[in-house]
């Protein structure tokens, strides 16, 4: 009998990173591959990208509706239980092998939560890493405790990971998937991508992409008010993405149309698709925003990244990255640096620091031997040495 692999999708963001692992997946003859969609995908309001999964022809096995109609904090808290109660119905009608979760996303908790009872292995991509100013981080570190397989994308996120308490049997360093994909993902030209988007893409460009600080979602009118303030002192054209479905997320959405509609060669689009966003990447002149895409995907195309605020604050980045606060002032100067030819000329050969675009091999290779039974589900705890 093959094993089986349930993988969890659960967003735009989360999908392109598994695109590769779902491929190498399907690739093996002795694995059967099973994908759980829920979240954002199914959402009207964020593009029902669920769209995108069916086009390509995975597999769904199963389609959690989850997300209320809110992003208030208390419809995150409820949108995560209705997660867990919908991924145990699932896991009750269909149990996988193994489940594979990527990330930090409250819907990804509700999967390995609901996993739990069943004694179900967890597969983790993209565990140990820090967002100090978001509730992604205790999330994301939570999951690692649900979980019974590490796949760091970095040497000292593997390290962290031992830090605490997994058996070092159970990390693995491989890289981010995610970057497996973007680097063999047939381009636009920029005239076919000014198409797609709807503008002349006329330079600068700016690619922007920002998210609630979920730990900061009091001050999401602010932050979204001052980068707009930023963004209408800049020439050039700006294609902005819609932010996920976080706590005060429709505050950022509302502040963007509101930018798109006052300024001109302003676009705000739900879902770009993986095709026009990493020709977006090799096109635009700069990201600009809070986005994990800015700090994991960007370095590889060396693309200069104004990153704001504190949702990424102790993620290990590149020399593409340039921090900058909220206000708009302390944007614009960290645009103006990104914008000088000599600061992109000098990320020629930049080195990506979350791996070489060869991870998913390296994941599934385990994901196929690894031995199931109780040495895996028995998890211990691996005390540090004596200091």
């Amino acid at each position: 009998m093959p094993r089986t692999v349930g993988v969890v999708t659960v967003a735009r963001s989360d999908y392109g990173h598994l695109v590769p692992v779902l491929q190498e997946i399907q690739a093996v003859p002795d694995l059967e591959l099973g994908v759980y969609v829920a979240g954002s995908h199914l959402a009207t309001r964020f593009g029902r990208t669920v769209t995108a999964v069916e086009t390509d022809g995975w597999p769904i096995v199963e389609r959690i509706e989850m997300l209320l109609d809110s992003d208030t904090p208390g419809a995150i808290a409820a949108s995560t239980g209705i997660g867990v109660a919908g991924f145990a119905r699932a896991f009750a009608r269909r149990r996988p092998d193994l489940l594979v979760v990527l990330g930090d996303r409250f819907e990804m908790l509700s999967a390995a939560v609901a996993a739990l009872p069943f004694a179900l292995p967890v597969a983790h991509l993209h565990g140990g890493e820090l967002t100090e100013g978001a509730m992604d981080e205790q999330i994301r570190h939570a999951i690692t405790k649900l979980s019974h397989l590490h796949f760091a994308a970095a040497e000292p996120y593997a390290r962290r990971l031992v830090q605490m308490g997994e058996e070092p049997w159970r990390v693995h360093c491989c890289g981010a998937p995610g970057l497996d994909r973007l680097l063999r993902l047939a381009r636009l030209s920029r005239a076919a991508l000014a198409e797609r988007v709807g503008l002349p893409l006329r330079r600068p460009t700016l690619l922007v992409t920002l998210h609630p600080v979920t730990l900061e979602y009091a001050d999401t009118a602010m932050h979204a008010d001052e980068l707009a303030a930023a963004l209408s002192k800049v020439d050039g054209d700006v294609i902005a993405t819609y932010p996920g479905a976080d706590t005060a997320g429709q505050t950022i959405i509302e502040r963007l149309e509101a930018l798109a509609a006052s300024r001109p060669g302003t676009r705000l689009v739900k879902s770009l698709g993986d095709e026009a966003y990493a020709s977006l990447l090799r096109e635009a002149d700069v990201m600009v925003g809070n986005s994990s895409s800015g700090i994991i995907e960007a370095p590889s195309f060396g693309l200069p990244v104004v990153n704001i605020g504190s949702r990424q604050r102790g993620r290990l980045r590149g020399a593409n990255v340039i921090d900058a606060g909220y206000g708009r002032n302390e944007i614009l100067d960290g645009l103006r640096r990104a914008l000088e030819p000599g600061f992109r000329a000098g990320l020629a050969g930049l080195v990506n620091p979350y791996g070489d675009g060869q991870a998913a091999p390296r994941i599934v290779e385990i994901l196929r031997d690894v031995e199931l039974g109780p040495r895996l589900i028995q998890k211990r705890f691996a005390d540090a040495p004596p200091a």
